[in-house]
């Protein structure tokens, strides 16, 4: 830049600012020393940059669920969550770092300047880990008041009570529900759906805890119906995959849907929307979702207090 500075007579500051295409330089000037940094072969050295600021200007991003060929990463949760996250920091020059619970004692991790945590984990456990550090931290979840990280998630007990007040329309009164309630998220849809089937007349038969894949959905619902679980004529899935297994347990018992069970699931995934019959699902807001996770991760870097915050849910009615 001393040299840039020289042959353009200027100040080390101003071609500093110039090569950031800041306002508060003239245009000619900027286009100037902009020409001749290009003439001259001059390039940013980040890594001197970071060091000198402290920062590695690079956020992490880690995905709480162990990938599988039932649930891989390439599934909308959590690719919908990461477009909107990338979106908002990498137009202002963030980095971003890929990786699952098993790589976060990575070094491109560790020298972050935040962690995005996409799931708190079962009983919390991940999103505690993370926040034991002093790094900055932001999780998509369920509030937890009785932790200290920042959240950001949707209304999964407004999303609960949708399905619940949807089936009571219908005339369904004995409610299923289908996913694993030691995740925050899933406790509160099944809470949600529970309170609003009690409301409208109707009474939760039970639940059922199994991990999150259509083979888990199926064969938990195959489990209920031949061991002889009680009678339902409506289930909530708190995901899309497990109503998809679950459709699939009810389909090979002859059972119709949604003649005789009504079934909704959670996420509004393209895979439910193309069954036959097409799945009803609650839907999340996943690209605000992650465009939201980054704002606050930068205002958490930036040393600034934040708020959790929690979206809207809404149900798409479809076929079941």
């Amino acid at each position: 830049m001393a040299d840039l500075a020289e042959l353009a007579q200027v100040s080390k500051i101003t071609v500093s600012r110039a090569l950031r295409d800041s306002p508060t330089v003239k245009p000619d000037t900027r286009a100037k020393i902009q020409a001749l940094a290009k003439e001259h072969g001059y390039k940013l050295n980040l890594s001197a940059r970071s060091l000198r600021l402290q920062r590695s200007n690079s956020v992490a991003v880690v995905v709480e669920m162990k990938p599988s060929p039932d649930r891989p990463l390439s599934d909308p949760f959590p690719m919908a969550l990461m477009g909107g996250i990338c979106q908002e920091l990498t137009s202002i020059g963030y980095a971003v770092v890929l990786t699952t619970r098993d790589g976060v004692h990575m070094p491109a991790v560790q020298t972050a300047d935040g962690i995005i945590l996409l799931g708190q984990g079962s009983h919390d456990e991940a999103a505690v880990q993370l926040a034991d550090s002093d790094v900055p931290l932001v999780v998509w979840g369920a509030e937890a008041p009785e932790h200290d990280y920042v959240t950001v998630g949707s209304d999964n007990r407004q999303g609960g009570a949708l399905a619940a007040d949807r089936f009571v329309s219908m005339g369904r009164r004995r409610g299923l529900f289908l996913g694993d309630t030691s995740h925050a998220e899933i406790a509160q849809r099944h809470d949600g759906f529970r309170d609003a089937l009690t409301t409208g007349g109707g009474h939760l038969v039970g639940g059922i805890s199994c991990p999150f894949s259509i083979a888990a959905g199926s064969a938990a619902i195959a489990r209920w119906m031949d061991g002889g679980g009680a009678a339902f004529d409506c289930l909530l899935a708190a995901s899309d995959l497990l109503a998809i297994g679950a459709l699939q347990a009810l389909q090979e018992r002859g059972i119709p849907v949604p003649e005789r069970i009504s079934v909704i699931g959670y996420d509004d995934t393209p895979l439910g929307a193309c069954l036959t019959p097409p799945l009803s699902s609650v839907h999340q807001d996943w690209q605000a979702g992650g465009e939201l996770l980054a704002r606050r991760i930068l205002s958490l870097i930036n040393g600034e207090e934040v708020a959790s915050v929690s979206l809207p849910a809404h149900l798409v009615v479809r076929g079941t």
